[in-house]
């Protein structure tokens, strides 16, 4: 009966996409799933609407209210202008940026939004072509703007696309502009209500002009410039796995003054099917494998890769046995956040007033390295924005130095206000010519962060369950978390368990509760042990799946003595895992 209740409400909506607002294609797609006799395709594109989740709308392209399409995309940015011209009433003129990465169709919806704002009488700024994600982020502050979309599906696989908004301060949005953005795109009742035919004199064309201040920009971050100097034909190979990184990365390393940058040619070519990788995400280590192979070819002293809307990036080092291994996300930030706080200490920049950010599924190592250094570490939620969030909340009061996730996101500069592989490459790179001049790879100055401060090793598990049945057995598995509490891992007994669900800690030794301080609620539990033992567990904002962080600490006396913690580490995530059912 449910399945009947569901079918029918599913149909209604696609009968409506039957209508003539709509194109002949779309119309010809939706009559052919609705006279299937499996109704499954027809159910998982319109059993519910794409919504904002923590990276904005995202979606498999196609017809139907849960794809992306030119009438999802126009309804958002419909639903968008709407909003803009309620909360900008006041301004003469309100202006948006508009930018887009190397997807099928993201030129077609990023042209088709700008069509939708002007014709709204908003003014645009549409980039001539593919660009990053964080220069389209500083640009919005840049021209003094009131909101800015990026068409992107960021590091997902081909058949993806998404529509991330921002905010005037250069930020994706938080509450309650993303949430009264989502009500103006529910009202939007019909294909009707989209104005689609564009005013051009209100849509401006940007590029290398403002390429040149981005990356001008990015070129004062640069801590070691005399370093650099002395170690500019270290060999750096790039690839930014056919997408915008292209466009600026190169630019912006030899900008830091780096002139030995050695390109994977197959992947400097923009394209949409990302050809020579099966999925285009630095965090998979396939993604690099070509990148790798380069490496190995010409010695290179670090490589390095962007994923398509260059706001992550991915690395390899050679380890102390010459062989090139990956970093994870984690790894990365505990090593930018390190230099970088190293580097302000030498140069006598500490003021006593500077901050981290990090978030809550982030290595806990980042809070050692911070506060062993009289350094405030603050936590945020999963997502640049909440880290955005901090700067803005901190603007003119404290000095942000840095900031990361472990998936393979980091911020080095405040003037742009999401992740970005623009200027966190260079940085690495500079820290990489810093440990030569100190007499050390970027493997060994690692392991001497854990020798210092403490050994951790973090692991990523992802469980994917797709469309509609996957949606409830996530979050049939988050309930039974809540219900049934670990009481303990690998061994070691839970002392304190974090939902910020209800924003309620549970300290098990005191037998007592407290009130997490964060700006609103989140679908995550978090699970730590007497051993150190981090465990989080969320379902996934933009992707469909439940994902589960594990992070365990230990000691490092000496470089020689990681393969024994690291294989001690492996067989204590080993058996979490186990004892959480993956």
């Amino acid at each position: 009966m449910e399945d009947d209740v569901l079918l029918k409400q599913v149909t209604a909506k696609a009968e409506v996409w039957l209508g003539e607002g709509y194109d002949a294609e779309t119309r010809a797609e939706v009559k052919r799933m609705m006279e299937m006799d499996d109704k499954t395709e027809l159910v998982d594109a319109f059993y519910k609407d794409l919504e904002f989740g923590t990276g904005g709308l995202r979606g498999i392209m196609g017809v139907g209210t849960n794809r992306m399409n030119i009438y999802t995309v126009g309804a958002a940015t419909q639903g968008l202008s709407n909003y803009l011209k309620k909360e900008f009433a006041g301004l003469d003129q309100i202006k948006v940026v508009i930018g887009h990465d190397s997807r099928n169709n993201s030129r077609k919806f990023a042209e088709i939004s700008a069509d939708i704002f002007s014709a709204n009488g908003i003014k645009v700024y549409l980039f001539e072509s593919l660009r990053p994600t964080p220069e389209m982020s500083f640009t919005i502050r840049h021209l003094g703007c009131q909101s800015g979309i990026i068409i992107t599906a960021s590091h997902n696989p081909k058949e993806y696309n998404g529509y991330k908004a921002y905010w005037n301060d250069g930020a994706q949005m938080i509450p309650p502009h993303d949430k009264n953005t989502i009500a103006e795109v529910n009202k939007v009742a019909s294909v009707s209500d989209i104005k689609f035919k564009g005013n051009p004199d209100l849509i401006e064309i940007i590029g290398q002009e403002i390429d040149d201040v981005f990356v001008g920009k990015i070129k004062e971050l640069s801590l070691s410039p005399d370093i650099v100097a002395r170690h500019k034909d270290m060999k750096i190979v790039y690839t930014p796995i056919h997408g915008t990184g292209v466009k600026l990365i190169p630019a912006a390393l030899r900008a830091f003054g780096f002139t030995n940058i050695i390109n994977v040619p197959e992947q400097d070519i923009s394209d949409g099917n990302f050809p020579t990788v099966v999925s285009p995400n630095p965090e998979e280590p396939a993604a690099l494998t070509m990148a790798i192979e380069k490496g190995k070819q010409v010695d290179a002293d670090i490589i390095m890769a962007s994923d398509p809307d260059a706001d992550r990036l991915g690395v390899a080092v050679k380890n102390d046995k010459n062989e090139y291994v990956l970093l994870n996300g984690n790894q990365i930030a505990i090593i930018l956040l390190n230099y970088i706080i190293t580097r302000y200490s030498e140069l006598g920049k500490m003021t006593g007033n500077e901050y981290i950010v990090k978030t809550i599924v982030t290595s806990e190592l980042i809070k050692t390295i911070a506060e062993k250094n009289n350094i405030t570490c603050y936590d945020c939620y999963t997502g640049f924005k909440w880290i955005a969030a901090i700067i803005r909340e901190l603007e003119g009061k404290k000095k942000y130095i840095g900031g990361g996730e472990e998936s393979y996101g980091f911020l080095v500069e405040d003037f742009t206000r999401d992740k970005d592989a623009v200027s966190a490459i260079p940085m690495v790179a500079e820290a990489a010519a810093w440990a030569i001049d100190n007499g050390k790879s970027v493997y060994e100055m690692l392991l001497d962060i854990y020798v210092k401060y403490g050994y951790s090793k973090e692991k990523g598990i992802s469980v994917v369950r797709k469309g509609k049945s996957g949606a409830e057995e996530i979050e049939a598995m988050m309930k039974g978390f809540r219900a049934n509490p670990l009481k303990e891992l690998a061994g070691s007994k839970v002392v304190l368990i974090k939902d910020f669900s209800t924003l309620v800690a549970q300290d098990m030794v005191e037998n007592e509760k407290y009130t997490l301080d964060m700006p609103t609620t989140a679908n995550v539990i978090q699970y730590f042990t007497e051993d150190g033992t981090k465990v989080s567990i969320r379902p996934s904002g933009t992707e469909p799946k439940i994902k589960f962080y594990i992070e365990v600490r230990g000691k490092l006396a000496s470089r020689e003595d990681y393969d024994a913690a690291n294989a001690a580490a492996e067989a204590k995530i080993k058996a979490i895992s186990e004892s959480i059912g993956n």
